[in-house]
């Protein structure tokens, strides 16, 4: 009986130990082997979006009309996104000279192609480049770094902005993580296990501007927020445990 203390505290410590199962990322990767992706990612223009336009010729005096005023004589140190072109919430861009042009729904590369045919009726030999300049992500709850990140080619995948935020803290939940998302004037939800690949295969692989990343605690890391509370419960514990044994070894 004397013995009893020590076995109910060694299996409350092997209890709140995690695996090795439910710590390791990609636990399938070698099904990843040779896998032909699918998915070629390029974010859609949505309202709010701030676009930097470069518009160029070989005789810049020609192309000086269709450029924005703010982009002249800027200096270094004044924010880009005041150089932008805001989407509106029609999904349009009020361009010099053009006048209101619509963007949303389409990709950058379809806005080149738009503004390029445009812009030759007036230069014949325009070129354009098109950059979405506010595309961020937020990385929130149970990761080392969380924050807004800002992406600055348009592109990040769902391992790459937990690496941004510092990767996941050891109490965060690895199978259930959140990616929350605005699409077709909706919110809409859906969960990641890290643990395993298929995900690499989804349309959450690539994360569009704005998404919202949240990784939610384990159950470690809630028993953790809330430590002062669970001393007293704790210290009962051990009383009851300790009265038992004096009671059982009498």
């Amino acid at each position: 009986m004397k013995k009893l203390p020590l076995i109910i505290v060694s299996l409350m410590l092997f209890a709140s130990c995690a695996t090795k199962k439910q710590i390791l990322y990609f636990q399938d990767a070698e099904e990843l082997n040779n896998l032909l992706s699918e998915n070629i990612f390029e974010p859609e223009i949505e309202a709010n979006d701030i676009l930097h336009v470069m518009v160029s010729s070989l005789d810049e005096n020609v192309v000086a009309p269709f450029k924005m005023n703010s982009q002249e004589g800027v200096s270094n140190n004044q924010n880009p996104l005041l150089r932008g072109y805001l989407v509106n919430n029609n999904g349009n861009i009020q361009f010099p000279v053009l006048g209101a042009i619509h963007v949303a729904g389409k990709t950058r590369g379809e806005v080149i192609l738009l503004l390029t045919s445009k812009l030759s009726e007036y230069v014949t030999d325009v070129v354009v480049d098109v950059r979405i300049i506010n595309f961020k992500v937020t990385v929130i709850g149970g990761v080392n770094n969380p924050g807004v990140y800002r992406i600055d080619d348009e592109r990040v995948t769902l391992p790459q902005a937990i690496g941004l935020a510092g990767d996941l803290s050891l109490d965060g939940k690895r199978n259930n993580i959140m990616i929350i998302r605005h699409e077709d004037g909706k919110q809409k939800v859906t969960r990641v296990d890290f643990t395993k690949t298929d995900f690499f295969e989804s349309p959450y692989y690539f994360l569009k501007q704005n998404d919202v990343v949240y990784v939610e605690p384990s159950l470690k890391g809630v028993k953790k927020s809330g430590f002062i509370p669970d001393i007293p419960a704790l210290l009962s514990l051990v009383t009851i445990i300790l009265s038992t044994t004096i009671i059982l070894t009498r």
